[in-house]
């Protein structure tokens, strides 16, 4: 079961590689999806700043493929790939989903960021660089676009304003971010997606300027990192305070 777990991770990373060449790239949900429509709203990061996501496709590909040559059968692999399976499975279809249902599209991803977590929280600790480290950027960017997603759609179906959206959801991604660091707390990557993608809502709220926005935004920047580095100063050195 194993072996073909891997041979399927390997192909489900590969669709969800091609996703956005065979359904386009996706800039954000359509303003117009929305009762009011979200031309510009705070929760999003900059646009520069989804280009983590090159970097989260090719680890993401070479941690499969490590896994499918050299780590088939092991027991520190085989926990994590079926949830990892689910999430890139359900990430296929997410791009073509968000074009029209937005709605839907926050449920699909706030499904495919709990397998991607759960998949993280299952990885072994033999490989760190080709198993558990890229795992954490995945799972950290998604659970960062999850915040973003309900944030937009708050504002866009008037629940909440877009300003107060973005300062709830802000505070959730910090509080699942923290909650997720105690389970890894040597993952620091998914700490460090959280974080870029927070700088990336400060940048997009200076002009103009939303200043609740930036203070949330910056506060989760700060304990977040505050918290990855305490934790991974624990784990590395046990005796320090």
């Amino acid at each position: 079961m194993s072996r073909h777990l891997s041979l399927l991770v390997v192909i489900a990373v590969l669709a969800f590689v091609a996703s956005p060449f065979l359904f386009g790239q996706f800039g954000g949900y359509p303003p117009e999806l929305f009762p009011v429509p979200q031309d510009d709203p705070p929760v999003q990061p900059a646009g520069w700043a989804f280009s983590i996501w090159g970097v989260i496709y090719a680890w993401l590909v070479a941690s499969a493929a490590f896994g499918l040559v050299a780590r088939r059968s092991t027991p520190d692999w085989t926990a994590m790939r079926l949830p990892l399976l689910a999430s890139l499975v359900m990430g296929f279809f997410w791009i073509p989903l968000a074009g029209h249902a937005p709605v839907w599209a926050t449920l699909l991803i706030l499904l495919m960021t709990a397998c991607a977590i759960l998949a993280m929280i299952r990885a072994g600790t033999g490989d760190e660089w080709w198993q558990v480290l890229p795992l954490g950027l995945y799972a950290g960017w998604l659970t960062a676009a999850s915040g973003v997603s309900i944030g937009i759609v708050l504002g866009g179906y008037a629940i909440m304003s877009p300003v107060w959206a973005a300062i709830l959801c802000l505070i959730l991604v910090c509080a699942v971010t923290l909650a997720v660091q105690v389970q890894r707390p040597m993952v620091w990557t998914y700490a460090l997606a959280v974080i870029w993608a927070l700088f990336g809502v400060i940048v997009a709220n200076l002009s103009p300027v939303s200043p609740a926005t930036v203070i949330v935004a910056g506060l989760g920047m700060m304990a977040i990192g505050l918290i990855a580095w305490r934790a991974r100063r624990t784990v590395t050195d046990p005796d320090h305070p």
